[in-house]
């Protein structure tokens, strides 16, 4: 005579009722044909997206969301476009939730987009060349009225200047605490504003008198480098694509561009200038100058000074990294990173 056991046959029957797929396995249900995907797409495309359907389950409906944002729905596994016209050049991140048989799963990806314009390429004429201490490792580089302002890094040496730039000697200097390493600085409503590399924080001073006004902290966990403003915003780089709007009064982050050409992304924008109405943007480890659409990031030229770094004798001169606009004489005044000459130049297409 055979004996049951209740308790075997009620376990027995659990497992083979656990025996279905695991909340994992349904996570590899559905995916995107990443494929039939181009590695870069330009802010002009319209990107067909293809969900696999791995198990050929079901679908009721899949609703698809861009950047946290909801853009569409559609009935069973019917065609998704993506529209990039007017998208935020950079990543595209793409969600597609899936409901099927009672059942709700998510499939993700990624679309980069980049500009759809072509970069021109600038010329530009040398009208003076004047003196630049060979000393000053050059981080910012601003007109204040008719003077010009120069911040420098380095550790233990960080300071910034009025600079009298007929003969490049400095003629009132604040030097910064040793344990930051200067960057970036702006002048806007009578205030200058400086960024420090990897302390997260920033300085603001009274343009007039240099005295420190306040000492404040980064609203991201982000490198300072650049910085430039439009007369209501400050924008500053941070060594990555990104280029930042602060609220000059708060000190806050409000928004951020990311900076690519046509076909890719410009990593390491490093010293800006706001140059009518177009940011102009040193390129670390390039002796170049982008142009850049603050709205939408796209570089709509490029200048190459790599010629002017020929002319620069001094030994230990490294990348070129400063740009500074004098408005009465609508010429541009760069120099580099212990460059031992600044250049006055004019810039045609």
């Amino acid at each position: 005579m055979k004996i049951y056991n209740p308790l075997i046959t009620i376990l027995l029957a659990l497992n083979i009722a656990g025996c279905g797929d695991s909340q994992k396995d349904k996570e590899n249900y559905f995916s995107f044909d990443e494929n039939a995907m181009k590695p870069m797409y330009q802010a002009t495309d319209k990107v067909d997206l293809t969900l696999l359907n791995s198990k050929n389950k079901a679908i009721d409906s899949v609703t698809y969301i861009v950047n946290d944002q909801r853009i569409s729905s559609v009935k069973g596994n019917g065609k998704f476009t993506l529209d990039l016209s007017g998208k935020k050049l950079g990543y595209q991140n793409v969600k597609a939730l899936v409901y099927f048989e009672g059942d709700t799963i998510s499939a993700k990806t990624r679309v980069e987009v980049a500009s759809g314009i072509v970069p021109k390429l600038l010329k530009y004429t040398v009208v003076n060349t004047y003196t630049h201490d060979a000393n000053a490792f050059t981080e910012g580089f601003e007109f204040f009225r008719d003077t010009l302002m120069e911040s420098t890094g380095q550790n233990g040496k960080s300071y910034f200047a009025k600079i009298d730039y007929k003969t490049g000697k400095a003629y009132k200097k604040v030097d910064i605490d040793q344990q930051y390493f200067g960057e970036g600085i702006t002048v806007i409503n009578n205030k200058i504003y400086q960024l420090t590399w990897q302390n997260e924080t920033g300085f603001i001073y009274d343009a007039n008198t240099l005295k420190k006004l306040k000492t404040f902290t980064f609203d991201k966990k982000i490198e300072g480098w650049g910085m430039t403003n439009d007369g209501k915003n400050i924008y500053q780089s941070d060594g990555t694509e990104k280029i930042w709007t602060m609220d000059p009064v708060t000190q806050k982050m409000t928004n951020f561009i990311n900076v690519y050409t046509n076909d890719s992304k410009i990593k390491s924008v490093n010293e800006l200038e706001w140059i009518n109405g177009k940011i102009y943007g040193n390129i670390w480890q390039k002796d170049a100058i982008a142009v850049i659409n603050p709205q939408s990031g796209a570089v709509e030229a490029v200048l190459d000074l790599s010629a002017l770094r020929a002319k620069v004798t001094n030994k230990e001169a490294e990348v070129l990294n400063g740009i500074a606009y004098n408005k009465k004489t609508n010429t541009i005044f760069v120099t580099g990173k212990n460059w031992n000459k600044m250049f006055e130049i004019k810039i045609s297409e």
